[in-house]
């Protein structure tokens, strides 16, 4: 009895050694999206091989682990994504890491051991990103500013920017050529001026990571409070004035190029006709010939 009890603490310590010899290594410093990230699972068990080891990834949306395969269908579903076997250690490669796709707890598991048993402990894969800026028009309703905002002087005008990423970003605003920063995502100009308008740009941040920030500038324009309506107009119309001249200008140019490929090919199919024979449309020619009369002279003698 004693023996198998001596028997039964040898397989447990064995198979707790199993465990402690599947590790699992990845990057060692913040993963940025769009990096190329390897994964190892390091085997220090002289009696286990790569073949009898697998990746796995921890599904939220299932709330389960599931194998890695090398099959395409894996590398449909996860793209960028390549396993390698080398000699005590199986690699995971990832070609440019997305937040969507790769972001997530992996783990090392051997085949050969029991469930509970059988791998590394998991490691999670944080992929730290900001999408580009977007900035808004809120003084009346949300408008999305692309580069330029024309005010009237005396009005109250509000920007916002915003935009998202791995963490809550940090923003600021600051005008160009002048030394004060908002640190806000939201500018508020109240009754505007002719020296408020010029170049402004927001800065978003990484609270964490002050490499990765984003920007975006926009020019703001005061027009006189007076003509303000006006003057606005004035850019409208002239915005859908230029609009329909390059539209008008691109009908004429196709016309103009349908009509040049017409006349060539009217002067082609002319050509390849020939000369007209006008011979066989000539009228015959009738001539009447004339009979000799008789001489009228006869023996008549010439008078003397």
């Amino acid at each position: 009895m004693g023996g198998f009890i001596l028997f039964a603490i040898l397989v447990i310590a064995r198979a707790h050694s199993s465990i402690a010899a599947l590790v699992i290594q990845g990057p060692d410093k913040p993963v940025l999206e769009n990096d190329e990230v390897t994964l190892e699972c390091l085997l220090s068990d002289s009696e286990l091989n790569t073949s009898q080891v697998h990746f796995e990834k921890f599904s939220k949306y299932m709330n389960n682990w599931y194998r890695l395969e090398e099959e395409p269908m894996y590398h449909r579903c996860i793209p960028g994504v390549i396993l390698r076997r080398e000699t005590g250690q199986l690699l995971l490669s990832i070609r440019s890491i997305h937040s969507y796709f790769h972001q997530g707890l992996y783990r090392c598991v051997a085949d050969n051991a029991t469930a509970t048993d059988n791998s590394s402990q998991p490691l999670a894969i944080t992929v730290n990103y900001m999408r580009e800026l977007s900035v808004y028009d809120v003084s009346s309703s949300r408008k999305f500013i692309k580069e330029n905002l024309h005010v009237t002087l005396g009005e109250d005008v509000e920007v916002e920017c915003s935009t998202t990423g791995s963490e809550a970003p940090q923003y600021s605003w600051q005008k160009y050529g002048e030394d004060w920063i908002v640190p806000s995502p939201k500018l508020r100009l109240k009754n505007v001026r002719l020296e408020d308008g010029g170049d402004y740009t927001c800065m978003a941040e990484h609270p964490t990571l002050s490499s990765l920030k984003k920007s975006s500038t926009i020019s703001i324009t005061v027009l006189p409070a007076t003509n303000g309506r006006l003057h606005q107009a004035w850019y409208d119309s002239t915005n859908l004035v230029l609009m329909t001249s390059v539209a008008v200008a691109v009908v004429l140019v196709l016309l103009l190029s349908i009509t040049v490929f017409l006349v060539r090919r009217a002067k082609q199919a002319k050509s390849t006709k020939g000369p007209i024979d006008d011979r066989s449309q000539k009228k015959p020619i009738y001539t009447a010939s004339v009979e000799s009369l008789p001489s009228t002279s006869g023996d008549k003698q010439p008078l003397v």
